[in-house]
């Protein structure tokens, strides 16, 4: 895989993890659901696993820039499973609304684990770490989109997470959100 071809999977990569990001949103505003302290530390590393295609747009391809990415699925993983393992019990509802059949956290799981599958084997293509020529490291009006994308949704995030929990611990079973509630 040549430079180029890094490049615009990264770019790709940008974008998924934004569409995560988006969807998360828009399940949270539509169905009014808050997310729990384990489903927003779940956002935290999705919008971590951007850091690694983004590094890789602005820098070029490295191993560690993948590295970076390769932690925070194994951890955000490692965060998915426990929350499948708290509602794992026969009767458990679980947390929040299923889609398709599945909770978010599931979904959460299977998407971190196919990241790890898929950062594995683009690490395996060593061309891509070749220095490029300078027409390949121009990053492109869809690349900055991507990246700005990425960043504004994390942003986001950062600000709904604490108008939900304000300056205090989250609560476990969130219902409001905390600095947009009436004081009395």
């Amino acid at each position: 895989m040549n430079p180029a071809m890094a490049l615009k999977l990264n770019v790709l990569a940008l974008y998924g993890v934004a569409a995560v990001l988006a969807l998360a949103f828009a399940f949270q505003f539509a169905l009014g659901e808050l997310p729990c302290p384990l489903c927003l530390l779940q956002r935290i590393q999705f919008a971590a696993l951007a850091i690694g295609p983004l590094l890789n747009v602005r820098f070029g391809c490295r191993p560690s820039h993948y590295a970076l990415s390769l932690l925070a699925a194994v951890l955000g993983a490692a965060v998915a499973m426990r929350q499948v393992f708290l509602h794992i019990l026969p009767g458990d509802a679980g947390y929040g609304a299923a889609i398709l059949g599945y909770h978010y956290y599931t979904w959460a799981f299977v998407l971190f684990a196919a990241a790890i599958v898929l950062i594995a084997i683009v690490m395996l293509f060593d061309g891509q770490f070749a220095p490029p020529a300078s027409s390949e490291t121009k990053v492109g009006p869809v690349a900055a989109v991507a990246a700005w994308l990425v960043i504004g949704l994390t942003a986001l995030n950062v600000v709904t997470t604490l108008l939900e929990c304000g300056f205090a611990a989250c609560p476990d079973d969130p219902v409001v959100y905390e600095l947009l509630k009436p004081r009395s």
